[in-house]
């Protein structure tokens, strides 16, 4: 069993509706990443966070699907970030994990932006998705899903929570605040990676992108308004230990989401 994870957290800018000008970028900022075993990039990392998904959407085997196979393989590393993609006549906000054999699986997001008018654009997903990845069992989930706790609930033993957003700056106190409640809630390891800039609906995202442990300890330190690589290292034996020092999930409540 790996007992520890090392994750590379991309806080970046992102171009607005541009996927080509973003991989890039993101070309030159990954390349000094070494000996990592996740990375992780924000929502919509191809576009910034875009209502008008027709000209934008992609299909699960298209360029950035491609791009990202490739990063994954290079790096030797599971890669995730949200993209938008086309199914039939409906568009996602889609979570894709993409592991270094080029295996994908993927999260549709649940709670689309209403505030945004997200809902009028995408199709809302129905199902939680559960990677498990190097002996570790991962919760992706996206932006807005991190304001529901009884999405987010533990009852399907993850180890790590992640949320990819872009999550802007008048409620970024809002986001510190949630993202450790929602690792103390569950006692699982928490990661936020949020963008920073400004997009072209004139919206500034300050990052704030973490890692937090199963207690709310904050694991890396906070960065505001810089693009940056942000590395955590999480420990299996230390999340195992206090989950059994501290049972309290075995107290949580049974319930079905409908």
């Amino acid at each position: 069993m790996q007992t520890d994870l090392q994750i590379a957290i991309i806080q970046k800018d992102l171009v607005w509706e541009n996927a080509n000008e973003n991989k890039e970028k993101l070309d030159v900022l990954l390349e000094e990443i070494q000996n990592v075993d996740l990375i992780v990039l924000p929502e919509m990392f191809t576009t910034g966070f875009s209502m008008t998904p027709k000209p934008f959407a992609e299909q699960m085997n298209g360029k950035t699907v491609d791009w990202l196979q490739q990063k994954a393989a290079y790096f030797d590393a599971a890669i995730m970030g949200s993209i938008i993609v086309k199914e039939e006549n409906n568009y996602f906000n889609r979570m894709l994990f993409v592991n270094p054999n080029g295996a994908i699986e993927h999260y549709d997001k649940r709670h689309t932006f209403t505030l945004a008018g997200e809902h009028k654009e995408y199709t809302s997903g129905q199902s939680k998705l559960i990677v498990t990845y190097k002996d570790w069992r991962i919760c992706p989930l996206i932006c807005y899903d991190l304001r529901f706790p009884v999405w987010s609930r533990n009852v399907d033993d993850y180890d790590l929570l992640i949320y990819s957003a872009n999550w802007p700056k008048p409620r970024i106190n809002a986001w510190k605040t949630l993202l450790k409640a929602r690792a103390i809630e569950n006692m699982s390891y928490c990661i936020g990676v949020n963008r920073v800039g400004v997009d072209a609906n004139g919206y500034e995202y300050t990052g704030n992108s973490i890692a937090i442990d199963f207690l709310g300890n904050e694991l890396t330190e906070v960065e505001e308004n810089t693009e940056k690589i942000i590395y955590a290292t999480l420990s299996k034996n230390e999340l195992i230990a206090i989950r059994e020092k501290l049972p309290f999930l075995e107290d949580k409540d049974q319930f079905e989401i409908q």
